[in-house]
């Protein structure tokens, strides 16, 4: 009897392998394998022009990103962030001597809560580090005028917002500088990579020379610097992923769709989508009534080797070497939450298996109650 094959939260899409190697051709004629060569450069131009988007730098990877953009605005002290989110972001706080100050989420978006930052705001505060979580985005305006008020300076880690939009324009045209990776399992990827978006210019220019090792030239240097450069091997994934990025999205889409008729009698909490914002479907998360139910749905679908994740647990608050504050909101979501496989060729007889297994463990659950 054949193996049943895992069907894990996410699958990487590759394109077709001559699409990849005939971008490689490149790298053997220019014998360049990084340093800014012709298919990197090839690449940010058609990453502008998809996102509609004036600059922005590639980078190796999304985590980097965020640690570039840190060092660039010299931020020092203590950066208001948010417990729900991948360690990246807190991490990178903390691994450039700074603090990470967290402010609870909102219950429907579980993006943090705009309205409870000013209270967190001390004289050590410099920057707001906010999470468009699942790609909703924050709400910018609320979080601009809060930093405009106290000076701060404002990141956006965009991590799963490639393509995003919000009010019309790119979820990326917010803040002083928003991130995003192109890990390989994200819509968009490059295998390992990410990007910094901003659209001050000299802060951009400074981001290019921190992101090299301080290069002004082979020989001159602006001043420190790490190496943060993608190579022409990233560059050519990216050029082969691209074109199939809006049908990528589409697919997911419709898989998502399934996903909701499926399982709208589970009673199941599902993300509320900020107004005026598009949507990548890049995760299809679900809030459970209460974490034993999230437990006992989680170990039945592993047993049919099915591999939901728990996405995002836990509340970094609560992460020992974070030192934060409860968070009530925040850990309650992250108790509860699963995000269910989604992916471009997801079958769809295993989304019907999938909820079909989550409905009989909720009505359960209901039953017993």
């Amino acid at each position: 009897m054949p193996k049943t094959k895992p069907i894990q939260v996410t699958k990487s899409f590759l394109p077709p392998i001559e699409e990849y190697t005939n971008l490689l051709q490149t790298v053997w004629d220019t014998q360049q394998l990084t340093n800014g060569g012709p298919l990197l450069l090839k690449l940010i131009d058609e990453l502008k022009s998809f996102l509609s988007l004036p600059q922005l730098l590639v980078t190796t990877n999304g985590t980097l990103s965020l640690q570039l953009a840190i060092k660039a605005l010299a931020l020092t002290g203590d950066i208001i962030t948010t417990p729900f989110s991948y360690i990246a972001s807190s991490s990178s706080i903390v691994w450039e001597g700074c603090r990470p100050v967290f402010v609870d989420i909102e219950p429907d978006s579980w993006c943090i809560d705009a309205a409870k930052i000013e209270e967190a705001i001390t004289a050590q505060t410099t920057a707001i580090l906010a999470t468009h979580v699942f790609g909703n985005p924050c709400d910018v305006a609320t979080i601009k005028a809060i930093a405009d008020k106290h000076n701060l300076k404002i990141i956006y880690d965009g991590a799963h917002a490639f393509g995003v939009q919000y009010l019309g324009e790119s979820i990326f045209n917010f803040g002083d500088i928003s991130i995003c990776s192109f890990h390989a399992t994200k819509i968009f990827h490059t295998a390992e990579g990410g990007c910094l978006i901003t659209q001050d210019e000299s802060l951009l220019k400074k981001l290019i020379w921190l992101h090299n090792l301080g290069h002004s030239g082979q020989e001159d240097f602006y001043g420190s610097g790490i190496n943060a450069k993608a190579t022409e091997l990233q560059a050519a994934m990216g050029l082969a992923v691209l074109p199939y990025v809006n049908t990528l999205i589409e697919c997911r889409k419709q898989r998502a769709i399934m996903y909701d008729a499926l399982l709208k009698k589970s009673n199941l909490q599902h993300i509320q989508t900020r107004e005026g914002a598009s949507r990548n479907y890049a995760y299809y998360p679900v809030l459970f009534e209460n974490k034993e139910t999230m437990l006992t749905v989680k170990k039945a679908l592993n047993q049919q080797q099915i591999f939901p994740r728990r996405y995002f647990y836990p509340s970094l608050n609560t992460v020992e070497y974070l030192k934060g504050k409860p968070m009530p909101i925040a850990e309650d979501v992250a108790s509860r939450i699963l995000c269910l496989p989604l992916y471009h060729d997801l079958e769809l007889a295993d989304i019907t298996r999938i909820s079909d297994i989550i409905n009989a463990l909720c009505d359960e659950e209901l039953i017993q109650r």
